[in-house]
């Protein structure tokens, strides 16, 4: 299975010996869970604009980033029309943070900024059980780093996953569009980093409660699987 990863932002240049950039994040993941896939990969920069045709990759994952998918940049846009063309075809499509709300706010939903930053380990409920759920669980947790979020849904979505501060935290589209505001790709050390970095901005509180979490457990595993299993029945 050749994976598209539709890079929409870069780890900053002074983390990226320790933690890699997104998509080797993601590579990582997916290559640790998927052991008996064929994997292949490869990244696209969104904010180059330099699309392939969307039968280059069997499945594509949207990133985080640190834009919101409602600022006036041209590529969001441009990412957003070749999702859709990406959907004319047949392919599935994973949206990560960004992706997430991207594929709500371009189709029909709405992201919109919250009250305050989610950072740290944030535990979702799963809200249904489908067959590339597997292993299933009835709840997951996953590293947060957001301050946007859904606010709704677009037209003929599932709500899959949610919880109190982010009630729609996942949702799908038929068999083609999976997403989920948490980052699987995520390690702890990572979202320190993030956290400190942010200190300021998040807020005294926000940060205490944020690395007080990081010593919870966390299914990057299970969701990454997840992921797979999604693209591989649609792919």
């Amino acid at each position: 299975m050749r994976l598209g990863i539709l890079q929409t932002d870069a780890v900053l240049a002074r983390f990226q010996r320790d933690h890699g950039d997104y998509p080797r994040m993601f590579m990582e993941l997916f290559d640790a869970v998927g052991e008996d896939m064929a994997l292949e990969y490869r990244v696209i920069d969104a904010q180059a604009g330099a699309y392939p045709s969307p039968n280059h990759c069997d499945s594509y994952v949207i990133t985080g980033s640190r834009h919101g998918v409602y600022d006036a940049l041209p590529w969001i846009a441009e990412l957003a029309a070749f999702v859709r063309r990406v959907l004319d075809a047949g392919k599935p499509v994973v949206g990560i943070c960004f992706g997430h709300q991207l594929m709500a706010h371009f189709f029909g939903g709405r992201a919109a900024k919250a009250s305050r930053w989610a950072v740290g380990v944030h535990a979702s409920e799963l809200l249904v059980n489908e067959p590339w759920l597997s292993p299933h669980a009835d709840e997951f947790s996953l590293l947060s780093s957001h301050q946007d979020q859904v606010t709704d849904l677009p037209p003929g979505a599932r709500l899959i996953a949610t919880n109190e501060f982010c009630p729609l935290a996942g949702f799908t589209c038929g068999d083609q569009v999976l997403t989920f505001q948490g980052h699987p790709e995520f390690r702890k050390a990572y979202s320190r980093d993030l956290m400190n970095m942010r200190r300021d901005g998040i807020g005294e509180d926000v940060w205490r409660a944020g690395i007080a979490s990081l010593d919870r457990e966390i299914h990057r595993g299970l969701v990454g699987r997840w992921i797979l299993n999604f693209c591989a029945s649609t792919a």
